[in-house]
């Protein structure tokens, strides 16, 4: 038996090697999802400087999140190709150079210019990384990769506030942009110095799958496109987009109008749902060990987040009880993460992890699209109780998608 056979056997191989990777990985993670909130925790000073509406705020993410959906099918196909490391770095790349657009903008129409050009370099990353994951650990520790992929980019998405927010206040949101920019240049230089680590190896072995899910794949590049558990987490990751994209862009607004809460607070309660959504993930690396409770957990997770949502939209609460429940729905929700991610893994034929990566996460993009313009909506129809009744309500609808994607994953893989 060869050694890189071995590698993918013996759960005690190159513990040091998987590590590696796996923080690799999850700092470019973290700048993917540093990079998404750029504009959203700036909207109030964005409105001001460009009189915009909360609408035309939210279309700038929709161009981000419809033209990363379009790059990242398409780069699945790509880093099957050609490996996902030049593709990482050009990710890396085009999103410094869109904080750097940001911060130099004049005009709404610079701002969604340098919005497409983030929106590239976004779309590679799920692709890669998961690819690079899949690849390169050991699948013993593929619960723990996948939790510290969510963690990070929990805490890619709770930086971004927490940097620009101060930044702001201190300086101009100009400043905050150009720092930002700085982050993802320092973290590209990171990963270039550490290149050898993100290259696979010629032969590289994956674990097999069974032989009928081997059997649902073709011989031809679109061939899993065929395969239904694709598209039915096609469909849970755009709901998750929704819940989320709400949550980021328009409900620490809607709270603060609901309850009152201090301008300060308010923009501090996404960070606090980030990091303790990355605490989540932490402690659902290991209720995932055990795959066959995925659904189950992603169900718990988001029940329970769907039910402090619909507290934040409806009930009376003191103003300083509204970072808590942003506290615990984060936990909640963060718990359901790796499960989430393993969830597209067991639905992945052998060979076109980069495919069904890019295809299944493109369904985060499109959410993430859409949500803003419905939020935003909503917000601007002086409406922010409905805010939290929308999320409330994608959050459930992920439930019944997840259960549903074991439903027919169990039948495709039945026996005749």
């Amino acid at each position: 038996m060869s050694s890189t056979t071995l590698r993918t056997t013996s759960p005690a191989g190159d513990i040091r090697r998987d590590a590696t990777v796996i923080g690799l990985v999850g700092l470019a993670h973290g700048i993917s999802h540093f990079s998404q909130l750029l504009l959203a925790p700036l909207f109030p000073w964005l409105k001001d400087a460009f009189g915009v509406s909360y609408v035309e705020l939210g279309f700038l993410m929709t161009i981000f999140f419809v033209v990363s959906c379009s790059v990242q099918a398409a780069s699945g196909f790509i880093v099957d190709r050609f490996g996902p490391r030049p593709i990482l770095f050009t990710g890396l790349g085009l999103l410094a150079v869109a904080a750097f657009g940001f911060a130099a903008s004049q005009s709404y129409a610079m701002l969604a210019f340098f919005s497409v050009v983030a929106g590239i370099g976004n779309g590679v990353f799920h692709p890669v990384d998961f690819t690079l994951l899949n690849r390169k650990v050991h699948q013993s520790r593929l619960g723990h990769a996948f939790s510290v992929h969510g963690i990070t980019g929990s805490l890619g998405w709770g930086l971004a506030p927490a940097m620009l927010v101060p930044l702001t206040h201190l300086y101009s949101w100009r400043v905050a942009l150009v720092c930002a920019g700085a982050v993802s240049t320092l973290v590209l230089v990171i990963l270039w110095f550490a290149r050898r680590e993100l290259a696979l190896e010629p032969h590289a072995v994956v674990a097999r799958p069974k032989a009928a899910k081997t059997a649902a794949l073709g011989n031809g590049s679109f061939d899993f496109l065929a395969i239904p558990a694709v598209w039915m987490c096609f469909a849970f990751f755009f709901f998750y987009a929704m819940a989320l994209s709400g949550v980021q862009a328009f409900a620490p607004e809607a709270a603060r109008i609901l309850h009152e809460v201090p301008v300060q607070w308010a923009g501090m309660c996404l960070t606090i749902y980030m990091v303790c959504s990355a605490f989540g993930m932490a402690a659902g690396g290991f209720l995932a060990a055990d795959p066959s409770r995925c659904e189950r957990i992603v169900g718990a997770g988001f029940g329970v987040a769907a039910c402090f949502a619909l507290m934040l939209g409806y009930a009376d609460l003191p103003a300083l009880a509204v970072p808590v429940l942003f506290g615990v729905m984060g936990v909640a929700a963060g718990v359901a993460g790796p499960s989430r991610d393993l969830i597209v893994k067991r639905s992945a034929p052998d060979g076109a992890t980069g495919r069904v990566y890019g295809v299944v996460y493109s369904g985060l993009d499109i959410g993430q699209a859409v949500a803003p313009l419905v939020f935003g909506s909503l917000m601007d129809g002086q409406k922010p109780a409905q805010v939290w009744l929308g999320i409330a309500i994608v959050q459930g609808v992920l439930i019944a998608s997840a259960f549903n994607v074991r439903r027919v994953r169990r039948t495709v893989l039945a026996p005749a």
